[in-house]
Formats: structure tokens, C-alpha cells, sequence
């Protein structure tokens, strides 16, 4: 039984291949076109996840998308309908792709993939909820969707039990968290649907200043974590803006211009509606523990990536564990429905695996590429390399690594979802206390403020941090443990702002964010044992079982999918080293490279 999900016109367009209930492939469009976030239909990654499976599309037996169209578009008119004639730009902007594409999707399915079998549609949060409850390690779980909106929903809590998934309760649009977090990204200056976790990496910087003035003005929550809107501050459900002229008198202006200098306004309300949503979380968090009686929960939806916040539910909710889908956003949609179709609709079994682990493979779900590959494709480009056995490999980028030296690490499947996972990776020296500005500045081309994560090998994550279990999909927040801090003076405390960026907070100061926080991956051998013998290997010289982990890309630029995308971001960077299967490339020992145009301004920056 293959069962093909499609999730396609929104953002991050993706597709994932299932096979009798056992996830085979899955990958984002963007991957492929090199256009971050791409919306359009997954021509490119359904062709990569059946070439991985080696079938074709007639093998096929149910195509499915994420959610539904018609009740979607329903939502959209009955939104415009109620806010004329406020809406009628964004109602204009939005009729011709449905028109052309989205009301008929099953033709739109067919013709695309030229495919003549049976086309499904899923709900896009039982799709979220599918992609979080089915592939977990559990039998049975609480589930939490969270995001902007689907058809009408906007967050549910549900329940899953063995191949049963239902819906308990659920928060309708204009009503949204996922939209407020999104308003004050654009309002700071950030690109919607893309910028947010920029915002949650500015919060520390900033100070709680606006808390009490977002929940007296613009959400009213409750304490079972259920909420309203006040949408005489918002535009987003009638307009082409997400804020208007109220909410910038409410905080003093209007939004900051992209790309302009930050302020401490900025930081404090990125602190403070990461407080408020961490808040909401949490209550939620609560509810659906008291509905469901479970010691588990499952997360998905956009904001399930805000990792602080899944961190303060880990640490302080009600629950004994929980497991976030690691293509938590739209993307991850497309696999929920595939899920979905095979258990729900199909009625087939479903049990947790007998290891307690959880059924997605380390995320590592998208193509690969051999040596012969890899050596035909760089030759072609005119690149040198140095053939090494594959036995050395890990021994020889952990004596770069040593040497703090910046490396591109490309090997194995692709990762599905927003996260480098050790797959398409730059790796560097987490002791070294000029890492964070070099990768930031020179590498990858972005803010200086926004933090690197560290990946450790899993059975020493407790001597680094304060977490006690394992974090494979780099999507808990935790603290770093005291004993490696290195206390403030009395001047560093005083500090405000970006000021705070270059005091060194502990002994891994390029992974240790203002608030001695970081964004943890942790790394079992089973699931990548390349990545894994290359961090023991740094420990074993240096005595330090943690290294900087981000992913292999530019800023606007999706995460590098093919051998060719590698060695271009590696030489138009300061990537020192690239580590791709089985040879290493030095940047030293490369032909001067040549650029055409200034290829930066071929991306969107985000």
C-alpha cells in the first residue's frame, strides 16, 4: 500500500511517500527549486521521495492532500464578505490562484503528477495532528496543534490511541496565536511565516516590558489556555498588512522597516510576545492534560517550533514527556495526511515500536548521493578533492574542527524539515568564543544577534544542560548547566541590548544564547553514526562532547540539497572545510570562483 501527501500553495510545499504505514520518503519543494519556503506544487520532491522508493506513480494507490480547499475558501469569503469593504484588496489579491489552481485540486493533483488514481483530501489539523501522534513513540498521547490557520482552525487538542486520532476541541480563526506571534515578526521587521523564529532568538535580548499591555489589549486568555483576538489592532484578516494604525499607537510607532537597525523596543517586544505565547502553551499545555488523563503529549503546527516554549512545557507542564513532529509546519502536513489516510481512513493498525523510539528515522527522509555521484557532479564544477576512506572520515573533521576551522558537512539523506539535523550541516568548535560572529557574519551571511545550536552526543546531554532526555530534532530549549557558566560582572549585568552579545556566558560560548540557553540537538549513534563517531572523535582530543551544529545554507537561501548546491555555498562563504561522502575539500586548494552576478541578491532575505 503507497500512499503520496501533498501539501502544496500556501508555504514550505513539501511531499511525503508512506509504505504500509512505514514513512519511506518526504521533502520540501524548496530543496529543489532553491526558492526558501516555496509554495508551488511538489512536482520536484514527489519525483525525489518515489525515486528513493524506486516505484513510479502509477504504483501509487491514494494521492492525499493536507487539507480542504472548499472549506478553506469559504473561510476566505466569509471573511472578506464580513469585513467589506476592508477587505476587498486582499480579497482581489488572492481569487486568481484559486481560480486557476485551488478550487479544482483534484484535476490539479492529476495533471501535475500525471496520476490517475484516487485523490484524497485530509483536514489540514487532523493532518498536523496526524503527523504528531502516529510516527511518536507512544501508544497513547495528548495532542496540541498550533498555528496560524487552516480551513477555520487555528489550534486543537485532541486525543490518540492506538490507530485512533480525534479531535476534541478547537479554536477558530480570526482567533489565532500563531497569527499574533506573526504580527509582531512583521511589526519588528521580519518576514511573515519565515522571520519568527528570529523574533524568539531576539527575545533574550529584551525585556518584558509589553506583557501586561498585549493581554489587556490585544489577547484575552484564559487560564484552560483558550483565547480571543482583539482584531480592532490587526489587519491580517482583512488587509495586506498584519497590524494597523491602533496597534502601532498602543507600542509607540509604527513597524520597524526591514533590514534597519534594531532598537530595544524591538528586542522588549520580541521578549514579550515570547512571553505571552510561552504562557499560552503552557495553559494549554494543562487543559488537554486534564481532558485526556495522559502522561504524553504530541505537538505540531508552526508554533510547536517555538522550542523555548516546548522546553518550559517539558520542564513545567503536567506531562511526562512529549514528542514534536520535526516538520511541525505545513511541510510536515503532507506526511500527517499520508498517516492519516492509512490508519483513519483505512482503518489499519498502529502500535509505538517495541524500542521506544519514534517511527521518523531521524527525520533523515530525503535523497542521497554516493561517492561515484558525488565525484562525477564536483568534477564537473572543476573542484579538488581528496579522496578518504570512510573509516578516517570522522577522525579527520574532528582534527578541523580542533583547529577551529569552519566546516560543510554533507553526507547521507537529506533532513525533512526546517532543521540541519547533521546531514546538510556547518560544523564548528563550540568552545571557541569567536564562532558565533564568524559563522553569523561571514558564513552565513545573517543577523550577529541570532544564536547557533549545539549538538552533544546523547548520553552526555545532562553534563552540558539541564535536560535529562534526549532532543534528536533540535526542538527543545534548555539551560546550560551552572557548573559551566562563567558568572557576570556587576558592568555585564547592566548590560542592554545587542550589548550583551559578546560576553562569554560558559565554557561552549559560541552555543550558549544571552540567557544561558540553547537550542539542543542531541545525537544517538544508531541514527547517524558518521555524525556521531565525528563528535566522539572532537572529545576524545579536546575533552568536550559538544560541537556547533547550523544548518548548510545561506541567509535566503533554502538548506543545500544536492552536491552542487554544497560546493557553491562552500566557496562563496568562509567554509573552510567541506566534508562531503567520502572526500574532503579544502578551500585553500579550490580554483578561484566566479560569480556572474551578485547571486546574495537572488534571494529573498528572511
Amino acid at each position: 500500500m503507497w500512499i503520496l501527501g501533498i501539501s502544496a500553495f500556501y508555504h514550505d510545499s513539501a511531499a511525503a511517500l508512506v509504505r504500509d504505514g512505514e514513512i519511506v520518503a518526504a521533502a520540501q519543494e524548496e530543496r529543489f527549486t532553491r526558492k526558501k519556503h516555496d509554495h508551488s506544487f511538489p512536482n520536484h520532491a514527489a519525483q525525489a521521495c518515489l525515486e528513493t522508493a524506486g516505484i513510479s506513480v502509477a504504483d501509487v494507490d491514494y494521492v492525499v492532500f493536507y487539507d480542504k480547499p472548499i472549506l478553506k475558501f469559504d473561510r476566505l469569503l466569509e471573511t472578506y464578505l464580513g469585513s467589506v469593504p476592508k477587505g476587498i484588496r486582499s480579497f482581489l489579491a488572492a481569487m486568481p490562484l484559486w481560480l486557476k489552481e485551488k478550487l479544482w485540486m483534484v484535476d490539479t493533483i492529476k495533471k501535475e503528477l500525471d496520476y490517475d488514481g484516487k485523490v484524497l483530501f485530509g483536514d489540514h489539523h487532523e493532518s498536523h495532528a496526524a503527523s504528531a501522534f502516529y510516527p511518536s513513540p507512544f501508544d497513547s498521547a495528548a495532542i496540541l496543534t498550533i498555528d496560524g490557520v487552516g480551513e477555520w482552525a487555528t489550534t486543537t487538542c485532541g486525543h490518540g490511541r492506538g490507530n485512533n486520532l480525534e479531535i476534541l476541541a478547537e479554536t477558530k480563526f480570526p482567533h489565532s496565536l500563531g497569527m499574533l506571534y506573526s504580527a509582531f515578526t512583521y511589526y519588528t521587521g521580519f518576514r511573515v511565516n519565515s522571520g519568527e523564529y528570529k523574533v524568539m532568538g531576539l527575545a533574550p535580548y529584551g525585556r518584558p516590558t509589553y506583557v501586561q499591555a498585549i493581554l489587556d489589549n490585544l489577547l484575552d486568555l484564559k487560564e484552560d489556555g483558550s483565547f480571543k483576538v482583539n482584531l480592532d489592532f490587526f489587519n491580517y484578516h482583512c488587509g495586506l498588512t498584519m497590524t494597523n494604525g491602533a496597534f502601532d499607537r498602543l507600542f509607540g510607532g509604527p513597524p520597524r522597516k526591514p533590514e534597519s537597525p534594531l532598537t530595544q523596543r524591538e528586542m522588549d517586544l520580541a521578549r514579550s510576545v515570547q512571553d505571552v505565547t510561552e504562557e499560552a502553551m503552557l495553559r494549554m499545555s494543562r487543559h488537554v492534560h486534564r481532558l485526556t488523563g495522559e502522561q504524553n503529549l504530541c505537538l505540531a503546527g508552526g508554533v510547536a517550533l517555538n522550542c523555548v516554549g516546548n522546553g518550559r512545557i517539558l520542564r513545567e507542564g503536567p506531562f511526562r514527556d512529549l514528542w514534536i513532529q520535526p516538520a511541525a509546519g505545513d511541510a510536515g502536513g503532507a506526511l500527517g495526511a499520508a498517516l492519516a489516510v492509512y490508519h483513519r481512513y483505512l482503518q489499519n493498525e498502529r502500535s509505538a515500536t517495541p524500542d521506544g523510539r519514534d517511527r521518523m528515522r531521524a527525520s533523515l527522509l530525503g535523497p542521497e548521493y554516493s561517492n561515484e555521484e558525488i565525484e562525477r557532479r564536483l568534477g564537473a564544477m572543476g573542484a579538488t578533492m581528496i579522496p578518504v576512506p570512510m573509516e578516517q572520515i570522522a577522525e579527520r573533521a574532528a582534527d578541523l574542527l580542533m583547529q577551529e576551522r569552519v566546516v560543510g558537512w554533507f553526507e547521507g539523506r537529506m533532513e525533512f524539515g526546517p532543521r540541519a539535523l547533521g546531514s546538510r550541516s556547518i560544523l564548528g568548535d563550540a568552545r571557541s568564543p569567536r564562532m558565533q560572529e564568524t559563522m553569523n557574519l561571514k558564513i552565513k551571511f545573517r543577523e550577529s544577534f541570532r544564536p547557533f545550536a549545539p549538538v552533544v552526543l546523547r548520553e552526555r546531554v545532562s553534563d552540558y544542560f539541564e535536560l535529562d532526555r534526549e532532543s534528536p530534532y533540535m526542538l527543545l530549549v534548555a539551560p546550560v548547566q551552572s557548573h559551566r557558566r562563567i558568572p557576570m560582572s556587576t558592568e555585564q549585568e547592566a548590560l542592554f541590548g545587542l550589548d550583551k552579545l559578546h560576553v562569554l556566558r560558559s565554557d561552549i560560548p559560541a552555543v550558549t544564547h544571552v540567557d544561558y540557553s540553547a537550542r539542543i540537538q542531541t545525537i544517538a549513534r544508531e541514527d547517524h553514526p558518521l555524525y556521531y563517531d565525528t563528535i566522539a572523535a572532537f572529545e576524545k582530543r579536546t575533552g568536550c562532547a559538544v560541537i556547533v551544529n547550523t544548518s548548510f545554507n545561506v541567509r535566503g537561501e533554502p538548506i543545500v540539497c544536492t552536491p552542487e548546491d554544497a560546493y557553491r555555498c562552500f566557496m562563496r562563504t568562509h567554509i573552510d572545510d567541506l566534508v562531503i561522502g567520502g572526500f574532503i575539500l579544502k578551500k585553500e586548494e579550490q580554483p578561484a570562483w566566479k560569480e556572474t552576478q551578485d547571486w546574495r541578491n537572488t534571494f529573498q532575505l528572511d
